[in-house]
């Protein structure tokens, strides 16, 4: 039909006459209440955004004279980061004449993996950059 008439239809019914394919040859038009349509579009896509999950990379910083009780403080928090789905990034920085000790650095990093073992892989092992030495830990995806 031609488009006024379509017009003239949509008018009587409190409707809007809506381009699906304006392209095409005759274009396709559609009648339907366009702001209901809008409406329930950004509900959906609302809560789509609700349903995703973003993933943080929270960071732990360790030092090189660690106690134990601190050790396992930081590595609950740690765990507590995996059962949310979030990376860790764990962190020594090395002050002072402590440079020249970096394999104690790579023991402490290395306890922290395996403690984390069964809930953690090791996405990047411990490499010392500069003044600090970095490790990044993400959650092993058994859900």
């Amino acid at each position: 039909m031609s488009a006024s008439q379509a017009l003239d239809i949509a008018t009587e019914k409190n409707l809007d006459l809506v381009k699906i394919a304006p392209q095409a040859t005759p274009p396709v038009c559609k009648i339907m209440d366009y702001g209901k349509y809008r409406f329930e579009q950004a509900k959906r896509e609302k809560e789509a955004r609700k349903n995703q999950h973003t993933v943080d990379v929270k960071e732990i910083k360790l030092s090189l004279n660690i106690d134990t009780h601190d050790f396992n403080t930081k590595l609950r928090n740690a765990q507590k980061f995996f059962a949310h789905g979030d990376k860790v990034k764990v962190s020594i920085r090395f002050r002072g004449r402590e440079m020249g000790h970096a394999e104690y650095g790579y023991d402490i990093m290395q306890r922290f993996a395996e403690a984390c073992g069964e809930v953690a892989n090791i996405e990047k092992p411990a490499k010392l950059d500069g003044r600090q030495m970095l490790m990044f830990l993400a959650p092993k995806s058994g859900k």
